[in-house]
């Protein structure tokens, strides 16, 4: 996302749809960065229960509560529901990593692969969150934008109605 446009070149419309183009590439790459989240939680709450010699079914109980933390509160901003992830990139790759690592069979996995597993996934989640954040960053560029048009009458918000 190195693609920066200055946010003052663009007309009242093409601003618009960008800053609508961007939320919605947002909804995406926040919803895959939550579900690679509480994938390197797993991971991690599978390295803790070896670590206590606790049994594999206690690992079912922390699902719930990964999952829940991740996808569904706790946020300043909940997840937008995200419509079909099927042909995405992002999701794909983290599937990808997930199915070459086997995170599929956390409690088969040796010491030395669940630490590769947990390497993998936070690097991925790493990246992930980098590309959002400068995503974000621009999100908040054409927004402030916006806001200076109306705040200093070179747009009217009639024509907010209107749109």
């Amino acid at each position: 996302m190195t693609n920066t446009i200055d946010p003052r070149s663009l007309s009242l419309d093409e601003l618009r749809s960008l800053r609508n183009k961007l939320q919605a590439e947002d909804d995406v790459v926040s919803y895959v960065r939550r579900v690679a989240q509480a994938r390197v939680d797993l991971v991690r709450a599978e390295q803790h229960r070896r670590e206590r010699g606790e049994r594999s079914e206690d690992l079912s109980s922390e699902l719930r509560v990964v999952l829940s933390s991740h996808l569904t509160s706790g946020a300043p901003r909940p997840p937008r529901p995200v419509e079909d992830l099927g042909d995405n990139e992002l999701s794909n790759e983290l599937d990808r990593i997930c199915a070459e690592n086997g995170f599929s069979r956390l409690d088969d996995l040796t010491p030395d692969e669940l630490n590769t597993l947990e390497r993998e996934l936070t690097a991925y989640e790493r990246r992930v969150s980098d590309d959002r954040r400068e995503r974000f960053d621009r999100l908040d560029a054409l927004s402030a934008e916006l806001v200076r048009r109306y705040r200093d009458g070179e747009a009217s918000v009639d024509g907010l109605l209107g749109s």
